[in-house]
């Protein structure tokens, strides 16, 4: 039977974890409706996604203090401290990630009401793979599975790639038509951001590989 303060722990636990499944969820939705508002050059829907943030932005604050009272009461050590500490370090990135979607909602205010330079073909692509990496990594973290979070990090490898070609794609454009650099720099911005979100969760692969084997090693580098 668990103790007293061993229950009182783990219920912690379970709410830190809930916590962070919710900032995941706000997290992968802001991606999508920042993506859709760029499709459309929705400026209402770019709106929300900026407006949006402050919630992901409070949940963040939300589970810091949780943690923070968890190793202030409790104590914990070992493997149970790594799991609180990677808890606070995966809370940033899911902000930062946020802040990355934001970063593309408001390029799509700055666009105004410009047409898209080129068909929107690989940046969704980036998109979805971020967004699979995202629900990958965060499942990785609940089931603290370490080979589950490196294979996350390698799935990086797809969204630098296509940032590459989408670099090298729109750089060829302005260099062939300066006029069309305005657009082609809105477009590269917005790549830049999804390409930011893989280096993200690859963070979050890597906490969860610290906290199950107490190595910090970078992935991907």
């Amino acid at each position: 039977m668990t103790s007293g303060p061993r229950s009182l722990f783990d219920r912690q636990l379970i709410e830190i974890r809930d916590n962070i499944l919710r900032m995941g969820e706000l997290v992968d939705a802001s991606i999508a409706r920042a993506l859709e508002a760029l499709k459309n050059q929705d400026h209402d829907l770019a709106r929300q996604v900026i407006g949006d943030d402050a919630i992901i932005n409070n949940l963040r604050f939300t589970v810091e203090e949780e943690c923070l009272t968890t190793i202030a009461t409790q104590q914990p050590a070992a493997t149970d401290l790594r799991v609180v500490i990677s808890a606070m370090n995966i809370v940033n990135d899911l902000e930062r990630m946020a802040d990355h979607s934001t970063g593309i909602a408001k390029t799509v205010l700055r666009m105004g009401h410009e047409p898209l330079l080129k068909p929107l073909i690989d940046l969704p692509g980036m998109a979805e793979a971020a967004r699979d990496m995202l629900r990958r990594g965060l499942d990785a973290f609940v089931n603290r599975d370490v080979a589950a979070a490196r294979a996350v990090a390698v799935e990086d490898d797809e969204i630098d790639h296509l940032y590459r070609a989408i670099f090298d794609e729109l750089l060829a454009i302005m260099a062939h038509d300066p006029a069309s650099i305005p657009r082609g720099t809105y477009l590269l911005w917005c790549a830049h951001n999804l390409e930011r979100m893989g280096d993200r969760v690859t963070n979050i692969a890597e906490r969860v590989i610290f906290m199950m084997t107490g190595t910090m090693k970078e992935l991907n580098n």
